[in-house]
């Protein structure tokens, strides 16, 4: 078995998936408008997602005495419940779906442009702090 394959680990990112998820959730219903245009708040979520990936990528890197589990626990099991390309994806087929044609290009291509901002801008943070 892989040293990384403990049941601690298995734990962690179970831990972090639960958190993930319940955090997507609370957002989708955070807001009225992120209830009626979920498009938006998957978007956010991405994107921020993307900015803490980064973010975090730098920190664990970086910071060597950082236990392997914080990684398992944020990158791997939070962000991995948190990020939503399937639903980025379904929102995007509602949007064509309707006729929105140029919300849903703007949708698909924006999100990918800002969520790569946003990974940089993480990562960028990250440099600055360690």
């Amino acid at each position: 078995m892989n040293s990384k394959n403990t049941m601690p680990t298995y734990l962690m990112v179970a831990l972090g998936g639960a958190l993930g998820a319940c955090v997507r959730y609370w957002l989708y219903n955070a807001h009225p408008v992120l209830q009626q245009k979920s498009w938006l708040a998957t978007w956010l979520i991405n994107v921020s997602g993307s900015f803490v990936m980064g973010l975090l990528f730098v920190i664990v890197t970086e910071r060597s005495g950082m236990s392997p589990h914080w990684r398992s626990l944020i990158g791997v099991g939070f962000l991995g419940a948190y990020t939503t390309y399937s639903t980025y994806s379904l929102d995007a087929l509602q949007l064509l779906q309707r006729g929105e044609f140029a919300g849903a290009l703007a949708y698909l291509f924006g999100t990918m442009a800002v969520c790569l901002l946003a990974v940089m801008a993480g990562y960028w943070l990250g440099r600055l702090v360690v």
